[in-house]
């Protein structure tokens, strides 16, 4: 019997020495490298989404017709129209009072509580910390109905009082009461500026202080609080533009009253008015926009000033907690007073409201259950496609708005593109736009340019107001962590004959998968919380929900206007605990 032999294994192939691959080719459009394409493609794109809705506001300003009948000509009566309207003087005046007061109550309380809960020893101070950020996910549209709901002039706390004591001594209907509701709102955003200053600063002057004999309180008056002047100036500041441009507020407590407030004036101009003067919208928005700009460019130079009080020191040491004694508890009793009664309780009231028939002291509400709140939303179609609406422009903008800010971050950090600072600034300035100016101009871009009714009303239309608001959180979430990524990544990339592209995308965007979820997370909260350039730009089967709640409310559905705030703060609150899981678990990879 023959024995065959078996075949022998095929040779190995063998392995190339270095060099003899060549460099990757990459095609080249007009004889340059596809980098420089994507670079101009971002700058363009990005000046554009910039430029659109401020272009036809300083346009239509100076026109004497709307931008979308034929002739016109240019004038300036339309300032000199808003300029000596009757009652501007008064507008102007009320908002700064409004801004001013907001300022000051939302400074008063998130100050204190900072220095409290990050210097002293303080009971359950980490936990107070987290409860005081839950506000942040919550639009201050829904967290004023809350407070209406339990200190409005029928609310469950305003009936109790007056049933008790004959009278009630606040009235959420004036400007101090609508200023002390939007403080309540502006809160989380003071009190983080102070709270990360003082968690990052060095204690060394506090513990000098302490060796020369200071007691705790002087050394919280004469080190603690001086130090805190940067983070309050530009958190005063933030808020106090912020409070200018609010709608929510000065649309439900203002108008009822009687009181007007620049946005609303805007609103009214512009959507209740039967025959709107747009030449008078349009100066009124530039005014505004100027308004906005002007306060961030006074922040962008105060901030640059702040160096001065820099703290951090590389040998910074950490010094014990304070023991300001009995003092504590008066501390105690006033974060307590303000978690309670000016975050939990309305929005326990809130979710209550929503699963009754009526909220008030006098009737047990274990006794109203009901879910027909929760009924009309879902029975009626337009309800709930604003619910969807808002879940899919919240959605597709976050990741659409996450990936072209990587992009835009990328190329101004991480590129030699010439005009990178101005994209850096570029992608920044939106932070200066109203959402109001942003709805109002997109509202004329899309009338103007040829093919733009077809957007217009659209939840595309939606995605690109509201992503274009949401472009500067973007950038500012990935940004840092770009700059923490050493350069020697680029450069062992480039030198291996990988060109930009190609670095960008197979090394730096998989190092920044946890900074691009969290900066999902971060335009995720902020897109389903907005509304204002909803207001102009909407359609009939576009709305979102809080177009759809200020309709329920000025309707008079208390009820369902709770419901609906529950549905968005359910809502809200699972994205933003799968998110936190993701990245928690992104993190410990």
């Amino acid at each position: 019997m023959a024995i065959q032999t078996p075949p022998a294994p095929p040779a190995p192939s063998r392995i190339p020495r270095a060099g003899e691959l060549g460099t990757p080719q990459y095609r080249r459009l007009f004889g340059a490298g596809r980098e420089v394409t994507i670079h101009w493609l971002t700058f363009l794109v990005t000046a554009v989404l910039v430029l659109a809705p401020v272009v036809p506001i300083l346009y239509q300003s100076v026109r004497n017709q709307p931008l979308y009948a034929a002739g016109g000509a240019f004038t300036l009566s339309n300032y000199t129209h808003l300029f000596t309207s009757a009652g501007f003087g008064s507008i102007v005046l009320d908002t700064l009072l409004f801004a001013v007061l907001t300022t000051v109550f939302a400074l008063a309380i998130a100050v204190p509580m900072a220095i409290l809960l990050e210097r002293t020893r303080f009971p359950a101070a980490r936990l107070f910390g987290q409860v005081l950020r839950w506000p942040i996910y919550i639009s201050p549209l829904v967290l004023a109905f809350g407070w209406i709901v339990v200190y409005g002039p029928a609310g469950f706390l305003t009936s109790a009082v007056r049933e008790g004591f004959g009278w009630v001594p606040w009235n959420l209907y004036s400007l101090p009461g609508m200023a002390f509701v939007e403080a309540v709102a502006q809160v989380p955003i003071a009190y983080l500026f102070c709270a990360n200053a003082l968690a990052a600063s060095d204690t060394s002057l506090e513990n000098a202080a302490r060796s020369v004999g200071a007691g705790p309180l002087r050394v919280l008056r004469s080190v603690v609080v001086p130090m805190l002047r940067p983070p309050m100036l530009y958190a005063g500041l933030l808020i106090f533009g912020t409070a200018i441009e609010t709608l929510s507020i000065p649309l439900i407590l203002g108008e009822p009253a009687g009181i007007t407030l620049f946005s609303n004036f805007l609103y009214e101009q512009g959507i209740d008015s039967i025959n709107p003067d747009y030449g008078l919208l349009g100066a009124a928005s530039t005014f505004m926009l100027l308004t906005t700009i002007a306060l961030v460019v006074f922040q962008t130079r105060l901030l640059g000033h702040a160096q001065r009080f820099v703290s951090v020191r590389g040998k910074a040491t950490r010094s014990d907690l304070l023991d300001i004694g009995a003092w504590k508890w008066l501390g105690f009793a006033f974060v307590g007073l303000y978690v309670v009664f000016g975050a939990l309780l309305p929005m326990l009231a809130l979710i209550l409201r929503a699963f009754t028939s009526l909220l008030t002291p006098l009737v047990n509400p274990f006794d109203l259950l009901t879910l027909d709140n929760f009924r009309l939303i879902f029975d009626y179609a337009p309800y709930t496609e604003s619910i969807v609406n808002s879940i899919t422009v919240a959605f597709v903008g976050a990741v659409a708005v996450t990936l072209f800010g990587t992009v835009v971050v990328l190329v101004a950090r991480r590129s030699d593109f010439r005009f990178a600072r101005l994209l850096e600034t570029t992608a920044q300035s939106p932070h200066a736009v109203p959402g109001l100016i942003v709805g109002i101009g997109l509202f004329w871009a899309f009338t103007w340019i040829p093919g733009g009714d077809a957007v217009r009303g659209t939840l595309f239309a939606l995605i690109i107001a509201f992503g274009i608001r949401a472009l500067p959180s973007a950038y500012g979430a990935i940004s840092p962590a770009t700059m923490q990524l050493g350069a020697e990544l680029d450069n062992a990339a480039r030198v291996a004959g990988a060109d930009w592209w190609r670095t960008v995308s197979r090394i730096m965007l998989r190092l920044l998968v946890p900074a691009m979820l969290a900066s999902f997370l971060l335009i995720w909260t902020q897109m389903i919380r907005e509304y204002a350039p909803a207001m102009f730009l909407a359609g009939a089967e576009s709305q979102v929900i809080g177009t759809t709640a200020i309709d329920l409310w000025t309707q008079g559905e208390t009820g369902s206007v709770a419901a609906l705030a529950t549905l968005q703060i359910a809502v809200t609150a699972v994205v933003a605990g799968l998110a936190g899981l993701l990245l928690k678990g992104k993190k410990h990879a």
